[in-house]
């Protein structure tokens, strides 16, 4: 598809377009056509040095920055597409990291051009339109709230993590926000071990009426006052009390309850929906989003921006967008799902309302009409996004609710339904909670004040208090939301590297802190209590938002910052205790010394307190009391020990070195494996397996000795 040229751009002459991303430059270029030169930075250009801080502290925190290995090509290429040219657009993505490339391209490409910022929102010709027609100036404060922030974050990953590697084990990482995240999954953790179970009961009475069905009203109140049923003492009273006693209606309730749309997604929720309805982890929703933002292939149309921006915390819509979206409701669904007028959504607090909500770009292009062209990722995301909008501006459903109370004695029973009159936007989306809701109760029969009801059944049932759940990656990006800890834009990646350090596993949908997780978060609760401390961080967070809109120093911020960690980081330096191993008051199975957590290469272990004198290992998981249980040895396929006359079959353990293969009949057989062993026979000998070792098949017996040149094709299947 040609680009637009003159009747998009009008008057303006050639000019360079310079953007963060290939595609996002690709679909640029098909909409500019060759009244623009539009050119990719391919991401940061400049950035801290990887091997040293970057920061002068003598110097009032000065950054050093270099170029990143590999740009210095990309450099030299955006230099020689702005040789005269004059005004130069610079166009990467409209949050902070963007405005820290632009002002990094800018500098890198000299003072001999005029720079203008395009904010581009939407890769749309109207959204294109719209952001060359308005450039602003680069916008320092802006940029300076980014530094701050990578330059916070510099101090306190740079200088707490080298601790780590000489306390506990090499490799760690601390992270200003990452570090806090941490400490509410291990908080989560060990309040679920705390927990005490407190028993309680529940009473329902089945009854029937003079027309069915008959229905089940719970036990509420007794003399005016909720019930507690604490034991089955008090169950037995209470049944006691209700033998012979007339069940009455005493009262009936009904009203139009009406439910609202959720608003259209922001960052945070886009994230959590994702992560409920698709099981997209956080990182890869943002993946999915960024290339429906910058663009997709749609057959002969060429690359289009499919949603708006997708790093925002502002719940506002164009005017025109909501038109479309009300235009299409009307006529797909008829004047009753349209509201009178537009919904309104407050977005959170401090929100950029510079910036939309995420919203498709066109709601004319449904789902459908796009399938052939999308990913599945794609396409699921797509849907999600675009359900959600359009959603979000229909009309509310509409519930009839009934509640019946029933007087017992001094004991009152309360039923309730709801019937769903009107659909309304539930007709297109509905919001996942963030708990299962209960099944939804019985209808009611229809019932008069006075009437008595035919008691059919009582049943007391017992139950017990629960823990906390464990958070899910959704609802920790909540907490981190409430508690005003990151940003939306950094949840994908806190998540990503709790996970990928092995602080933290994902066992179901639940995250539980590693051994090593709870070591580090401990011993930085104890040394860095500001950097772990949820109020210190958010208040961290606002004050670098305070940057971003010239109320504070960035400097000011860092000094402010720097005076009372570095006095901790030297009292830990000294103070912080060595912890290579962590205690489980389990014996060896087969020394009888202490077994101990280790962490290996692959993961967290346990091990013998006597090793090297005694070897043994074994995986653990564990239980609700968060007490450690050893797994049983994984059986390696059942594969015989070659070792002469053994007999043992091989077990799959793991070390310290990492994971390798040895007899079950260890110690009186000590043979090991550390290549995987293969369920193939020898050809040679008939050995029943052989080992992988590279692209080769190689007999373990040695007396045999035979190696196959390639792997079979059903070994690499």
């Amino acid at each position: 598809m040609a680009g637009p040229g003159p009747a998009l751009m009008g008057d303006m002459s050639k000019s360079l377009l310079i953007v963060e991303s290939p595609t996002k430059a690709k679909t640029l270029q098909k909409y500019l056509g060759s009244d623009f030169v539009v050119r990719s930075s391919k991401g940061h250009i400049r950035d801290l040095p990887k091997n040293e801080l970057g920061v002068d502290l003598k110097h009032d925190f000065e950054p050093t920055y270099v170029t990143i290995l590999g740009k210095a090509k990309v450099i030299q290429e955006l230099k020689k597409a702005a040789a005269g040219i004059r005004d130069i657009y610079l166009g990467p993505d409209p949050d902070r990291e963007g405005e820290a490339i632009a002002w990094h391209i800018a500098e890198a490409l000299g003072e001999n051009h005029r720079f203008h910022r395009v904010l581009l929102m939407e890769l749309t010709p109207k959204g294109i339109r719209e952001a060359l027609a308005h450039p602003v100036p680069l916008n320092r404060p802006r940029y300076e709230s980014q530094q701050a922030r990578r330059i916070l974050d510099r101090l306190v990953g740079y200088q707490i993590s080298p601790l780590l590697w000489k306390k506990v084990k090499t490799g760690l990482s601390a992270g200003r926000v990452q570090s806090v995240a941490l400490r509410l999954v291990v908080d989560r953790e060990r309040a679920i071990a705390a927990f005490v179970p407190e028993e309680y009961w529940s009473l329902t009475a089945c009854l029937a009426a003079a027309q069915p069905p008959a229905f089940e009203a719970r036990l509420v109140q007794y003399q005016g006052k909720e019930v507690k049923i604490g034991s089955a003492a008090q169950v037995d009273e209470i049944l006691e009390a209700l033998e012979g006693v007339a069940f009455r209606v005493s009262k009936v309730g009904r009203k139009s309850q009406r439910r609202h749309p959720a608003p259209p997604f922001i960052t945070s929720s886009l994230q959590m929906e994702a992560n409920r309805k698709l099981r997209f982890p956080p990182k890869r929703t943002m993946q999915v989003a960024q290339r429906l933002y910058e663009g997709v292939e749609l057959g002969d149309e060429g690359p289009v921006g499919l949603i708006t921006y997708m790093r925002t915390d502002s719940t506002r819509v164009a005017a025109d967008a909501v038109e479309e979206a009300r235009k299409f409701i009307g006529e797909t669904f008829g004047a009753p799902y349209l509201p009178k007028s537009p919904p309104r959504y407050k977005s959170p607090k401090g929100a950029q309302e510079a910036h939309e909500a995420i919203r498709p770009t066109s709601v004319l292009r449904r789902p459908e009409a796009v399938k052939a062209f999308l990913s599945k990722d794609e396409l699921a995301l797509y849907e999600l996004i675009w359900r959600r909008f359009v959603a979000s501006q229909m009309a509310p459903a509409v519930y009839q609710v009934t509640t019946v109370e029933v007087a017992a004695g001094d004991y009152l029973f309360r039923a309730s339904a709801s019937v769903l009159e009107f659909p309304g936007f539930t007709l297109l989306y509905q919001e996942t909670p963030e708990t299962p809701e209960q099944e939804p109760e019985a209808k009611l029969p229809p019932v008069t004040v006075g009437e008595v009801l035919e008691l059919k059944d009582v049943n007391p049932q017992r139950h017990f208090t629960k823990p906390p759940p464990r958070f899910t990656e959704a609802s920790l990006i909540r907490e981190l939301e409430v508690q005003g800890i990151g940003r939306p834009s950094t949840y994908a990646t806190i998540l990503s590297n709790l996970q990928d350090r092995n602080y933290v596993l994902k066992e179901k949908s639940g995250l539980r802190p590693t051994r090593l997780g709870m070591v580090v978060s401990d011993l930085l609760v104890q040394n860095f209590p500001d950097i772990m401390d949820t109020t210190f961080t958010a208040r961290m967070e606002s004050d670098l938002d305070r940057i971003a809109e010239a109320q504070l120093s960035w400097r000011q911020l860092l000094r402010d910052f720097y005076g009372p960690f570095s006095r901790q980081l030297e009292r830990a330096k000294e103070a912080m205790p060595a912890v290579k191993r962590v205690p489980t008051g389990l014996s060896c199975p087969t020394c009888g010394a202490e077994l101990v957590v280790r962490w290996g290469k692959n993961g967290e272990f346990v091990g013998c307190s006597a090793y090297p004198a005694c070897t043994f290992t074994a995986n653990f998981t564990v239980d609700s009391r968060g007490q450690i249980v050893l797994l049983p040895p994984e059986a390696a396929g059942a594969f015989p020990c070659p070792q002469e006359g053994c007999g043992g079959t091989l077990v799959r353990r793991r070390s310290r070195r990492g994971t390798f293969y040895g007899c079950n009949r260890y110690p009186d057989c000590r043979f090991l494996l550390n290549k995987e062993p293969v369920p193939q026979p020898c050809p040679e000998c008939d050995f029943p397996w052989m080992v992988k070792k590279g692209r080769k098949l190689v007999c373990p017996r040695e007396a045999c000795g035979y190696s196959e040149s390639q792997v079979a094709e059903a070994v690499n299947e």
